[in-house]
């Protein structure tokens, strides 16, 4: 299958900081590709490159087979874009800005009429199609804003942290729609969460400061992780004390501490008993074991969770 995304030792630098160094993918057409990293990681950086918003400092990328530096224009006609914010018209109703957006593709009434309707349905927006953006709810709008990328059905969709805001039923929604149009298009999802990453993803990409750290797909990734046993640990106090006791065992591979719940990841070779020695009796509350998640490969990999 043809690659439709081609990057080549991309670096975009803004003075001596580099948002993107050196990095290089490919992802085929017809595949749900996503880039995996925590808030500053590059990857909206990466983004703007390819949707042609930003010129990279060095290196080559491809999109649709048009370099992003010289065929600019033609890339933005097979691409449609949800940006990390908002940026709906705040003057215009939820269905003009459709419109707007349907016009600037020289799409014309009796093309994008349809569609629209189809698409206000698909979002449960129908009913609000006249209300300007600002009478609507975060969730509305950023249905509105997947919405508006959908328009004139696009070849190729870059989508920038998509169901950012969203609560669960319209998350896994707009998550099945996203999966119904992957067999024609290509989709090029940037994430720090992993639950979507793991539903929507045939391949992932970890960045970490710019650069690659792992890549494969959601259970390849999480095979790295085999080599350590997982716990959840709760106790009754004093978890950032235990926490720090833990990081000094040298059978530790990785812990930290989540909504006050201590996770570790022992080494193969690691004892859960001499673990538990180390906690009071009368301040354990539980201690349970899991399966690895692309988290937890995050984690053993930087140290840090990705919503660090």
């Amino acid at each position: 299958m043809p690659n439709e995304i081609e990057i080549s030792h991309i670096t975009k630098g803004y003075g001596k900081l580099l948002a993107v160094k050196d990095l290089s993918l490919a992802v085929p057409r017809g595949t749900v590709f996503g880039l995996l990293g925590p808030n500053g990681a590059g990857k909206t950086t990466l983004v703007s490159i390819l949707t042609t918003l930003l010129k990279p400092t060095s290196g080559t990328a491809r999109v649709g087979g048009h370099d992003v530096v010289r065929d600019g224009a033609k890339i933005r006609s097979l691409i449609g874009v949800v940006p990390q914010d908002n940026n709906l018209d705040r003057y215009l109703t939820a269905r003009e800005n459709l419109i707007l957006h349907a016009k600037m593709h020289r799409m014309g009434p009796s093309a994008y009429n349809p569609r629209i309707d189809e698409l206000l349905s698909l979002m449960n927006l129908t009913d609000r199609q006249k209300d300007f953006p600002p009478k609507l709810s975060g969730g509305m709008q950023r249905r509105l804003v997947v919405a508006r990328a959908l328009v004139h059905d696009p070849r190729i969709l870059f989508l920038d942290e998509p169901t950012t805001g969203l609560d669960p039923q319209a998350k896994r929604l707009i998550w099945d729609y996203f999966l119904s149009l992957k067999r024609d298009r290509t989709l090029f999802l940037t994430t720090h969460n992993m639950e979507e990453a793991d539903f929507l993803c045939d391949q992932i990409t970890i960045i970490d400061n710019g650069s690659p750290i792992a890549s494969g797909t959601s259970a390849q990734l999480k095979d790295m992780a085999e080599s350590s046993w997982f716990y959840e640990i709760g106790v009754h106090r004093g978890a950032e004390e235990y926490l720090r006791i833990f990081q000094r065992l040298p059978f530790i591979d990785c812990s930290s501490l989540q909504d006050g719940q201590i996770e570790v990841c022992l080494k193969k070779d690691g004892s859960l008993g001499a673990l538990v020695e180390q906690i009071h009796p009368r301040d354990l509350k539980r201690i349970s074991s899991r399966q690895p998640s692309l988290e937890d490969v995050f984690l053993k990999l930087t140290g840090r969770r990705l919503r660090q």
